[in-house]
């Protein structure tokens, strides 16, 4: 799992990885979605967490959902609260069916593609990026 924090470009390497599950989390604001990165795109779950603080944080939670499929092109992404067992059923019914899926060898891990360009801490120069190709 990874959480998409506030650095959307940020990402690890999906060489090591199975699948990958990117948290987005309701009160980082409903325009996170829209920005995209690798992780919005190209996780094999998407997750839009804690969606009952939206009412309290001014997050329209079904337009931040909406967001999150438009970026994802028919890519799951689903809305999640420790509050609403529903959901969490929901969200261990994928990881049954993922593991199921991989047991019985029909699951293939899909290389989401190179990582965002990106820099480093230690990095001399902070103003030009550069990607792991």
């Amino acid at each position: 799992m990874e959480s998409g924090g506030d650095n959307l470009t940020a990402t690890f390497s999906p060489a090591l990885v199975d699948a990958q599950l990117f948290v987005l989390d309701v009160a980082g604001g409903g325009d996170v979605a829209r920005k995209g990165g690798p992780g919005i795109a190209r996780a094999d779950l998407l997750i839009i967490n804690k969606i009952d603080l939206g009412p309290h944080v001014d997050v329209d939670v079904a337009q931040m959902v909406a967001d999150a499929e438009g970026a994802r092109e028919g890519k799951p992404v689903l809305a999640l609260s420790r509050k609403h067992p529903d959901t969490i059923e929901k969200l261990c019914d994928w990881v049954r069916q993922l593991h199921a899926a991989h047991a019985a060898g029909h699951h293939t891990p899909v290389d989401p593609g190179p990582m965002a360009p990106h820099h480093h801490a230690h990095d001399s120069d902070h103003a030009h990026g550069h990607s792991h190709d």
